[in-house]
């Protein structure tokens, strides 16, 4: 791992402003990070002199006066970013602005690989600032809050043979992938502008993203949103069973409700959900029969996340729960059994958790920048 220099806090300040700016002048730089024009320049020339920022052309001002644009410099370095995910693993790598600078896609069975093709497409002596895996699990934490493995068996071996191709001495933080995904619906997707909201994804299983306040709820346990976990069956002469909702609403239980429910005048039976989907579409009864039980399910389950959060927007992702097709039942539902509350599709779809991801490990790699500056202004 390349170390970042030792900063000015002046330094460490633009630098934060420069990484969430992409590009400004010194004025703007002053302005944003709220420091005298004499201070900044200072700040820049620091930056400058250690690669952490380079001169990228000029800009003119409303009085006809022409002022230098500065970006981040090639020392400033690189962040990636894993979504391990039931089926993909999706990888990008970002500069500390969130240019995107590589990505790659590959198998779960082949996540080692995705890694390290993304790795050898960032820029050569690129340093490498951190590092953040998206994991279908609770995260244990450390002492300072970041996620440093996953607390349960579901997500730990395709996490030890993905970090084998991890480079050594970089931090690596892991996190929930709905609460990467619900991160990436606030910033860049459907809950755009909206502080507080559930993002609510069912596919091969299930789970809650809740943000409050602009920011995710991870609980005492990091467990907040595992709704997997809620009592069902809940009924007389019925136990609940471990992940039982989950096994209900997952992908392979509405396809199994599809074969049940097919005959032989319906055609072939759809194999995958995107096929059950097409033909819903289609006007296929039978289809559309299964789909909108589906919707019920699901608009129940966001009742009782209505009933808990309160939330006022559910945005609905994953690879059922995407479906356009779905919000009509769902909205139904809810309607008939909370009060009112908006209900969207994800406008990221499958890539929302990578896309969360890496806006967590652009966050992490600037602060591991910052973090080396020191008072001495």
């Amino acid at each position: 791992m390349v170390r970042a220099p030792r900063l000015t806090e002046s330094a460490g300040a633009v630098f934060a402003v420069l990484a969430r700016a992409g590009s400004a002048t010194r004025p703007q730089l002053a302005s944003l990070a709220g420091l005298s024009k004499p201070t900044v320049s200072s700040a820049v020339a620091e930056l400058e002199s250690a690669g952490l920022a380079a001169h990228s052309g000029t800009a003119s001002s409303g009085t006809g006066r022409s002022a230098a644009v500065y970006r981040l410099g090639p020392a400033a370095g690189a962040v990636l970013a894993v979504d391990l995910g039931p089926a993909l693993t999706r990888v990008r790598g970002c500069a500390l602005d969130g240019t995107l600078l590589a990505e790659a896609t590959e198998s779960r069975e082949q996540a080692a690989e995705a890694v390290r093709e993304a790795l050898d497409a960032l820029p050569a002596g690129a340093p490498l600032r951190a590092i953040v895996v998206a994991v279908g699990d609770v995260t244990a934490r450390d002492d300072e809050g970041a996620g440093v493995r996953p607390a349960t068996a579901k997500a730990g071996p395709v996490f030890d043979a993905v970090a084998v191709a991890l480079p050594p001495g970089v931090p690596v933080h892991l996190e929930n992938n709905v609460n990467c995904a619900a991160l990436a619906e606030l910033h860049e997707g459907a809950a755009h502008g909206r502080e507080t909201f559930g993002y609510l994804r069912i596919g091969v299983g299930i789970g809650l993203g809740v943000v409050i306040g602009g920011q995710v709820l991870r609980g005492a346990n990091g467990a907040a949103g595992e709704v997997a976990r809620l009592p069902y069956p809940w009924d007389d002469g019925r136990e609940p069973r471990h992940e039982a909702l989950e096994e209900h609403v997952g992908a392979r239980s509405l396809l199994r409700r599809a074969a049940e429910a097919w005959r032989e005048e319906d055609g072939p039976c759809p194999r995958t959900t995107e096929e059950l989907f097409c033909l819903a579409g289609e006007g296929r009864g039978a289809a559309r029969a299964v789909v909108g039980r589906h919707a019920a399910d699901i608009g129940r389950l966001a009742a009782a996340v209505t009933a808990v959060l309160d939330p006022g927007l559910i945005v609905l992702g994953g690879g059922t729960g995407a479906y356009p097709q779905l919000l009509p039942g769902v909205r139904a539902e809810l309607e008939r059994l909370s009060w009112p509350t908006e209900v969207v599709s994800s406008t990221l779809g499958d890539l929302g958790t990578v896309v969360g991801a890496a806006r967590l490990a652009v966050a992490r790699g600037v602060q591991t920048v910052t973090e080396a500056a020191h008072a001495k202004d």
